[in-house]
């Protein structure tokens, strides 16, 4: 998103001339938050390998540090794809902030983090640009991705790692009764999950890769990157496309991706409350489309310059269309009880 913080003081003799305001530099802020974020990621890092509850030992915390320095790989990738391409372009551009998820044990879906942002401070002056710095973080963090879910097939533990976990796991009553989280998949993590590992490994389904920390975290990439890839307003997919194909076709997009958007969430909600027999849907796109209305908007501010984009980049953008289309799980999340 492009957020513009310049602040200009009026002079008081001198109505017509304006004084930039001087700012202290944000490093420390933004070093602050990377440390707390690699605390928050470490513990719930834990957590997903652990299970909640009890007190935390100091050598406990190793275990977290796998899912935490993945995680801020992926996200420092992404961001940092943004932040390149805005120098490049001569747009300024802060570093990353990250922002951290305080983890209480026992809390649901918690990453640790909520993500990580940069913020543009001054205007995007073309399509080149827009394109450039919008394509650049979801490249970015789709291959890091790729290693980190590349690496976490080509090592999985044996089966002991999931009975130290839960030892009646290949028991028949295993998880009846009970309530289980399913991460949903995709065709990527399907792909690489059939290219990378030896036929007799134990390959944990859907419903246990979470306490497996790359797994977990490279699904995670790919969810977060087609999030922001939703071809909507501000969003790295919404500047692609706007890039691309130019304002009236971003705006029939766009309109388009928020209804099924909405009829996917409609359908995780029914399939939670009403019709358990749905397959498809995760009420949490109901409340992703929300912010997206209401918050971050479906149309994109206009560009001055709307000179077209040569063929290199349209092949890029076509490319990061279809790693939208990998990455995208209509049903992320489900839980059964």
């Amino acid at each position: 998103m492009n957020d513009f913080q310049d602040e200009y003081l009026p002079g008081d003799h001198k109505p017509d001339v304006h004084i930039k305001k001087r700012k202290k530099s944000p490093f420390i802020t933004q070093l602050l938050l990377f440390i707390i974020t690699i605390a928050t990621t470490v513990l719930s890092g834990l957590e997903w390998q652990n299970g909640s509850g009890g007190l935390i030992e100091i050598n406990q915390l190793l275990i977290g540090l796998p899912y935490s320095f993945s995680i801020l790989f992926f996200l420092a990738s992404h961001e940092f794809g943004h932040y390149f391409a805005s120098r490049y372009h001569k747009v300024d551009a802060t570093l990353p902030y990250f922002i951290p998820f305080i983890s209480f044990f026992g809390v649901f879906l918690n990453f640790g983090t909520l993500g990580a942002v940069i913020r543009t401070k001054s205007e995007i002056p073309n399509k080149k640009a827009l394109f450039d710095i919008g394509v650049s973080g979801p490249l970015a963090g789709f291959v890091a991705c790729l290693i980190i879910l590349v690496y976490g097939f080509t090592h999985l533990p044996g089966r002991d790692f999931i009975v130290s976990i839960h030892p009646d796991y290949f028991m028949p009553k295993h998880a009846s009764g009970g309530l289980q989280l399913a991460f949903g998949d995709t065709l990527l993590f399907s792909t690489l999950r059939y290219i990378f590992t030896s036929p007799g490994t134990f390959i944990p389904p859907m419903s246990e890769i979470y306490h497996y920390p790359f797994l977990c975290v490279g699904w995670f990439g790919l969810f977060v990157t087609s999030m922001n890839m939703v071809p909507v307003g501000q969003l790295d997919g919404g500047h692609i496309i706007y890039a691309m194909f130019g304002k009236k076709n971003h705006e029939l997009i766009a309109g388009i991706s928020m209804i099924l958007l909405i009829l996917l969430g409609v359908l995780g909600v029914l399939q939670m409350y009403v019709y358990t027999w749905i397959t498809i849907g995760w009420a949490g796109w109901l409340f992703w489309a929300t912010v997206l209305f209401f918050i971050l908007k479906i149309q994109h501010p206009p560009i001055g310059d709307m000179e077209p984009l040569d063929k290199k980049r349209k092949i890029i953008g076509y490319i990061a269309l279809f790693v939208f289309v990998l990455c995208f799980s209509p049903s992320p999340f489900s839980i059964t009880f």
